[in-house]
């Protein structure tokens, strides 16, 4: 692959957090504070403007009256914190979950990972991200503020949440018929590590029954028990980093089943964050 091509399409999201302005309350009015009362006193003139158009006996009550009333005022509505609050607009009990789409990077230079030497064209980064993506989307619809990352976002630097969670697979290259399974390694360097431990034990307990594959302690790396990120995030922060399952005995389910492992990752991290119980013992590399 050459260095200098994207690994993945440029057309594919990559979904970062929104900043949103912090309104503070003043002791007296500015001019925005005036533009804003303007603007509401002309739209509750819009609205009775309308309401008057529209009257009649047959029609006063109407769904269809109402509908335009509404339609009105919201084209014209203009958000106002509210005095009391100084984070108002932002919401004070953010669900805040950190995905990190492992080797993925926007900008060069691009790390692919594992690269399957078979002509399958298969490459660690793309079976990665659309995994990610998946959790990303599963967790969305359960109500929480998901952000995907790339593999050295700058936002993960201080990234503070309910977790933080990076996603890689292994090696696509066959070196027996034991290095198959899946993989789990806690950060050590949260302030509480035991929180960290449980996130390890909830995936791996989770993964496991979503997917059928086993946990293969043993080839746990290096690379998996300091990973970078676990340095960067805020102490507070639990995190771990999951490898998926090897590309060459496991690729079926990696890359033709991504929802399944999706599945997994997204109910450990759901039995993390609703402190499940989980039953079986989790072995120890």
């Amino acid at each position: 692959m050459d260095d200098n091509q994207n690994p993945i399409p440029e057309n594919q999201p990559v979904f970062r957090p929104t900043s949103r302005p912090v309104y503070r309350r003043r002791r007296k009015q500015n001019g925005s504070d005036i533009s804003a009362t303007l603007q509401t006193v002309f739209s509750v003139a819009l609205v009775m403007a309308t309401l008057f158009t529209m009257w009649n006996p047959a029609n006063l009550f109407s769904n269809q009256m109402l509908e335009q009333a509404f339609l009105a005022w919201q084209s014209n509505a203009t958000p106002v914190a509210s005095s009391g609050d100084q984070n108002a607009g932002v919401s004070t009990n953010i669900k805040r979950i950190g995905i990190i789409s492992g080797h993925y990077s926007k900008d060069p230079p691009y790390d692919t990972g594992a690269v399957c030497t078979d002509g399958s064209g298969i490459k660690e980064v793309d079976v990665n991200y659309k995994v990610a993506y998946l959790v990303y989307q599963n967790l969305k619809a359960d109500g929480y503020q998901v952000d995907l990352l790339q593999e050295f976002d700058p936002l993960i630097t201080n990234y503070k949440g309910l977790l933080l969670l990076s996603i890689h697979s292994d090696t696509c290259e066959y070196i027996d018929n034991t290095f198959t399974g899946f993989k789990v390694a806690p950060s050590s360097v949260e302030q509480d590590a035991a929180d960290s431990q449980r996130l390890a034990n909830c995936l791996i307990a989770r993964y496991a029954t979503d997917t059928n594959l086993p946990y293969n302690a043993n080839t746990i790396s290096n690379d998996m028990r300091f990973y970078h990120a676990f340095n960067e995030i805020a102490p507070t922060t639990p995190a771990a980093i999951i490898e998926t399952g090897f590309l060459n005995l496991d690729r079926d389910i990696l890359v033709n089943h991504p929802d399944v492992v999706a599945k997994g990752i997204t109910d450990g991290i759901l039995c993390f964050i609703n402190n499940e119980t989980i039953l079986q013992t989790t072995p120890t590399p």
